[in-house]
């Protein structure tokens, strides 16, 4: 088939390069506009972009998808189906009506669970047991299209939202391919998606990462590991800010004040919750590079009795 990708992040990379390999021919690969990233600013192309110009495929980077003379320059394509894989912008009817066999999107949650922007991050902030990826035809709402397969991965209680990214990235390649397949051969099912059972993962922002330790240990766990890399949970010791990037659940309880760090060694900061402890093992302070707690108290003091957050 000849096929129009739409992609951007990192997650969207082994979707195309499967595409690439399995025969079928990319037509152009339409990806966000560079822009200014890091604390320099620099402007930066998306991860797409990169893998395509190396794969010697035709980009496009339109600054909005509903641009006139871009929609035009569409209509002059040859193209059976569009695949769009975290792409970042949301398409126009105009577009999606235009492929004979359809737009097809990879997303990265067991829809209609976690529609939205940040489904990876949700399932284990929420303390999913299991998500995956569902492929499903396009239609002019977010995530709402008719689902063509699905396949589930299971979260292990530690896993980060970068290590899931990873996992469903891949997952996603495999799922896509499949469902292609499907499509060319006209046998694609069409199951519609029960909006009763629908829920919403929205986007992240960092405001989001401050640690309420009047929360369960498992609760604050869970969003330790799901904004990890980004935008990563934070807490306060003694008035300075610092970033909470790996930890653990004790199962032991404490009378102590929610926050109280009750004890400190190699192991890390155990930390009194509502409910269980929270060992704290890897951190970073301001202007410092993220390090194990056992390497941070080798040259700096962490004291007990200390209420984070204050």
């Amino acid at each position: 088939m000849k096929i129009l990708f739409m992609g951007t992040p990192d997650f969207a990379l082994p979707c195309l390069e499967a595409i690439y390999k399995s025969g079928n021919e990319i037509v152009s690969v339409i990806t966000q506009p560079d822009r200014p990233k890091g604390r320099g600013k620099k402007v930066m192309p998306p991860p797409v972009k990169i893998k395509a110009e190396k794969l010697g495929l035709n980009v496009m980077q339109p600054l909005n998808i509903k641009d006139r003379a871009f929609i035009d320059n569409l209509k002059k394509m040859d193209i059976d189906c569009i695949v769009v894989v975290a792409y970042g912008q949301i398409l126009p009817k105009e577009i999606l009506d235009m492929p004979a066999k359809g737009c097809i999107n990879v997303h990265a949650s067991l829809l209609p669970k976690y529609r939205g922007a940040a489904p990876i991050n949700w399932v284990i902030i929420n303390g999913e047991k299991k998500t995956g990826i569902t492929t499903m035809y396009m239609n002019e709402g977010l995530d709402t299209g008719d689902m063509i397969l699905k396949e589930e991965v299971e979260i292990d209680e530690n896993m980060t939202a970068g290590e899931l990214h990873d996992k469903l990235a891949s997952l996603g390649a495999k799922v896509l391919i499949k469902t292609l397949n499907l499509i060319e051969k006209d046998k694609a099912p069409r199951i519609p998606q029960n909006d009763s059972e629908s829920s919403y993962a929205s986007m992240l922002d960092k405001k989001i990462g401050l640690i309420d330790w009047e929360k369960t240990a498992y609760q604050i766990h869970n969003l330790i590991r799901g904004l990890n890399p980004w935008p990563v949970a934070y807490t306060r010791y003694k008035g300075i800010k610092f970033k909470v990037w790996k930890s653990r659940v004790i199962n032991q309880n404490s009378n102590e004040v929610c926050g109280k760090i009750l004890k400190v060694d190699k192991e890390g900061i155990y930390v009194s919750t509502k409910e269980d402890l929270l060992l704290i093992e890897e951190i970073q302070f301001p202007n410092s590079r993220k390090m194990t707690v056992d390497e941070y108290i080798r040259g700096n003091k962490i004291e007990t009795n200390v209420i984070l957050g204050e």
